[in-house]
């Protein structure tokens, strides 16, 4: 079996906080970005990506807020890479925000919540997604219904979308059908992050599924664990490339990322 030691991991999907209303965290640890940053290093992760998150609904000026407290972080941790914010509702705003983020060096928007920042099928969520498609940034999606992710597939073909969450085996639409679609679409990817690793081979099926090309590893820290998702994902019968593709290169290759 590898170990982290054996790879470059990046965590694809995670939501650090600088304050406490911004923590996610289900039993109170980590209590503060020291504590997080120093968990995800302990386990092994060498970069984690990610948007602060704040629940409730959220008007622009929330959304601006959240974006720089992330770029705050960024500058006092290095193992972070800032992921911002949009919002469905404020097209104009949102595009601007687009520039000025690509202007501070951001490479990845999301985690988007539809639930929680506004609807990206609209006309204006189209309007703000192919603004990032023009930009070359991938967008990191919280799984919505299949309709919605097959028509932003379709009007922004050369948008990558990545879907936050393989979900379970037993979901009505689940890992099973959520991968299936993925391997329809060539703008479509996998961030296997939150519900569906624990079930016992669902990353290998993932990989016959829609190929090792179109996963990226995540937690969902710190409302999930870190340790459990990496070590749960070492555990499955992947080849080393494969491992590779999944933990790094991805991210790397979608975001712009070098090395």
């Amino acid at each position: 079996m590898f170990t982290p030691q054996d790879f470059e991991i990046i965590d694809a999907h995670c939501h650090p906080f600088d304050f406490p209303e911004n923590n996610i965290a289900c039993y109170g640890s980590p209590r503060s970005m020291k504590e997080f940053d120093a968990e995800m290093r302990r386990v092994g992760i060498d970069y984690y990506v990610g948007c602060v998150i704040r629940h409730g609904e959220a008007d622009f000026a929330r959304i601006q807020e959240l974006n720089r407290e992330a770029l705050r972080l960024r500058n006092r941790y290095p193992a972070y890479i800032p992921g911002i914010h949009l919002h469905g509702g404020f097209p104009q705003e949102s595009c601007q925000e687009l520039h000025d983020m690509v202007d501070e060096g951001v490479k990845w928007i999301g985690e988007i919540l539809p639930y929680m920042f506004g609807a990206y099928d609209s006309p204006t969520g189209i309007e703000i997604l192919k603004e990032a498609e023009k930009l070359s940034l991938p967008v990191n999606f919280h799984f919505g219904e299949k309709e919605v992710v097959e028509n932003i597939a379709r009007q922004c073909p050369d948008l990558n979308i990545i879907l936050a969450h393989p979900g379970d085996f037993f979901d009505e639409y689940g890992a099973i059908a959520r991968l299936k679609l993925v391997s329809e679409h060539p703008n479509l990817y996998m961030d296997i992050s939150g519900s569906g690793l624990f079930r016992w081979g669902m990353l290998r099926y993932a990989v016959d599924t829609c190929g090792a090309d179109r996963l990226l590893f995540g937690t969902d820290m710190p409302v999930c664990s870190a340790g459990m998702n990496l070590y749960g994902a070492l555990s499955e019968h992947l080849t080393k490339d494969e491992f590779k593709l999944i933990f790094s290169e991805n991210f790397r290759r979608l975001a712009h990322f070098p090395k």
